[in-house]
């Protein structure tokens, strides 16, 4: 039973079902500023020069390309996904009309750790950065307030309150306030890359992709070696190939979040050209940004002499050079970068939990909708709730590389799916095919699937556990509520 499917037809009429269903309000615009919205946050300036400090030096810039052309292949599989089911829900929804409901719900809880760990890992480091933006004009603000034992950051709250609040009042509000807010981060974005490229000198990219050397003091330890090296007894090491391409596993947060934009399918007007346009665009960008940005990192400062840094960022380099003022700058950039962010990411988590309830996968009272703003106000004010009590009361932060996880393995599945799907149903009316099936297809799964391995044995652990958790809640309470299976037993 369960692999048991949920046919395309009973996915679009579901979409239309009375006190379930959403607004289609978003055009192509909105949705390629979603996706750069939730792509260039704070990690632009310092996931690239982290990468390159401690993994690839010079050539972080192929790990960005490596991870911009695998996460380009396998939103190809969603766009054609999204064209073919407009619904909410992306991969998990894709992945039921595909390969059962098992593998549904194993995609639907993954993107759930997705988008919960990463709204709330997010949202904390808003709270960060915001006090750092206040240092910058001498105003010294802190982070966390103590509330007797406990350390509360408030900031985090805030803004999870903030953005949960639009949100709850209607998709296309947010939209357009995270897309004024998205176009004054670009701008900064692109004067960083400006100023940064008169102190760019060819020396420092050399050598490329410096040899491997051993990793030093307690990050030799085997939780933090990628799953590959430890499987194939090497030593703890940096640099090198393996450490560009656990670059590439690195940067690869850069890029989550494409897939959440899919969730909006539901809510998008003529979702077969329009999602899959304003993607494709948004992904454009967003590797040119994150390009630009590794090149002057690795071009400005030495990787060695980044690596010196207790946290190696943009700001780092900047200072490196003689441009302390720059630090003021790309605070923040940062400070405005996260703030799209967590609105994208909230909106993500609300519509996968709202579609796996409207399904029966989980009680269905979250997927009711407000009559006025057609927004599933119940799940989102949750969502916020369950973000900011994370972000605002744990370590949260330390779970950052289960958001990579999360994503991958739902690209690995959606990218199997699309081959399913052309056989399954070559039928079904498709505004966007992946060129070159089944290899592209193929090819997305195996790279998505080899960046997973490039993770580390830590945070794997802490996926299975996860997983073990979301059996548990299947077989105790989703396979007896589905609305699918309660069809076929009647």
């Amino acid at each position: 039973m369960a692999l048991r499917t949920k046919s395309i037809e009973a996915s679009l009429a579901d979409a239309d079902e009375k006190g379930r269903s959403l607004k289609r309000s978003l055009k192509t615009f909105d949705i390629a500023a979603m996706g750069i919205a939730v792509a260039v946050g704070a990690g632009i300036f310092s996931v690239g020069a982290n990468a390159a400090a401690n993994f690839a030096g010079p050539g972080v810039i192929v790990s960005f390309i490596l991870a911009a052309v695998t996460c380009g292949l396998a939103i190809m599989c969603y766009a054609e996904f999204a064209s073919t089911i407009p619904v909410a829900g992306s991969a998990y929804t894709f992945t039921y009309a595909t390969m059962g409901e098992l593998l549904a719900w194993i995609v639907g809880w993954d993107l759930i750790l997705e988008t919960l760990t990463a709204s709330a890992v997010i949202a904390k480091y808003w709270g960060i950065y915001l006090s750092t933006a206040f240092d910058v004009f001498g105003v010294t603000l802190p982070d966390t307030i103590a509330l007797g034992p406990v350390g509360f950051a408030w900031g985090p709250v805030l803004i999870v309150a903030v953005f949960t609040a639009l949100l709850a009042f209607g998709t296309r509000l947010s939209s357009r306030v995270s897309a004024v807010i998205t176009i004054i981060k670009v701008a900064i974005v692109l004067f960083v890359i400006v100023v940064g490229a008169f102190f760019v000198k060819a020396a420092n990219f050399t050598p490329f992709i410096p040899a491997a050397e051993p990793t030093k003091g307690a990050e030799g330890s085997f939780l933090t070696q990628s799953l590959v090296s430890f499987a194939t007894g090497s030593a703890p090491a940096q640099y090198g190939v393996f450490g560009l391409l656990a670059a590439a596993s690195l940067v690869f947060f850069a890029f989550i979040g494409f897939d959440v934009v899919a969730t909006s399918a539901e809510e998008t007007e003529n979702p077969q050209k329009t999602l899959p346009r304003g993607i494709f665009i948004g992904l454009g960008i967003v590797t040119l940004l994150y390009v630009g940005v590794s090149i002057v990192i690795t071009g400005m400062v030495s990787y060695q002499r980044l690596a010196q840094e207790d946290t190696p960022s943009l700001a780092s380099a900047f200072d490196i050079v003689g441009l302390p003022w720059a630090a003021g700058i790309i605070a923040i950039g940062s400070l405005i970068g996260l703030t799209t962010v967590v609105m994208v990411l909230l909106l993500g988590l609300s519509r996968i939990v709202f579609s796996m309830s409207r399904d029966g996968l989980l009680p269905r009272w979250f997927s009711v909708t407000n009559p006025k703003t057609q927004t599933p106000v119940r799940v989102q004010v949750i969502a916020g709730i369950v973000v900011a009590v994370l972000a605002g009361f744990t370590p949260v932060e330390k779970l950052e590389g289960l958001i990579n996880i999360g994503t991958l393995s739902a690209f690995v599945l959606v990218s199997i799916g699309i081959i399913v799907l052309r056989k399954s149903r070559p039928d079904a009316p498709r505004s966007f095919r992946v060129p070159w099936s089944p290899v592209i297809p193929i090819l997305s799964a195996v790279l998505c699937f080899w960046l997973m391995l490039n993770l580390e044995v830590e945070t794997w652990l802490r996926f299975v556990v996860w997983l073990a958790i979301g059996f548990a809640i299947y077989f105790g309470y989703s396979r007896r509520h589905s609305r699918v299976g309660r069809s076929m037993r009647e």
